[in-house]
């Protein structure tokens, strides 16, 4: 393992071991190693997981259920990904979405409201935003528009 593994970018244990595993490195081998550098800090998936959900929900706009599928495939165990992902209060959740939302409204009623409507509520669903939330923020959007006088 090249010292960029470990100083590149964080990367959770999960990752580290496949890494050593494709170089050939013996299991029991690296299970000592990412023990030892777990025991001195090196690599700890709480913080890993608590530092990609604030990222990632930040930057991406990605919600919860986005942030748990990504943090699974990486590796980090269940109860860490809960514990992370749970960090994220409903109401940042709304802000964060209804932010994503006010980027693409213009852009979506292109081809009216009907067809803005489902390629909205689509767009954070596939950010992993939960049906409740992608369907009230976007008639937020909508109703909010149409109150501000502007045409479709």
């Amino acid at each position: 393992m090249s010292e960029t593994f470990l100083t590149g970018a964080a990367r959770p244990r999960a990752g580290l071991a496949a890494a050593l595993r494709l170089r050939g490195i013996p299991e029991d081998v690296a299970n000592r190693v990412l023990d030892r550098f777990a025991e001195v800090g090196l690599i700890d998936d709480q913080a890993y997981a608590a530092a990609f959900v604030a990222a990632k929900h930040r930057e991406r706009a990605l919600g919860a259920a986005a942030l748990r599928t990504e943090l699974l495939r990486k590796g980090v165990d269940e109860e860490t990904v809960l514990n992370a992902v749970q960090t994220i209060d409903q109401e940042a959740e709304r802000e964060r979405a209804r932010a994503l939302i006010d980027k693409r409204l213009d852009a979506a009623l292109s081809n009216g409201e009907p067809a803005a409507r489902r390629r909205l509520v689509a767009l954070l669903a596939r950010r992993g935003y939960s049906p409740e939330v992608a369907f009230s923020v976007v008639n937020e959007a909508l109703v909010a528009r149409e109150g501000q006088g502007l045409p479709d």
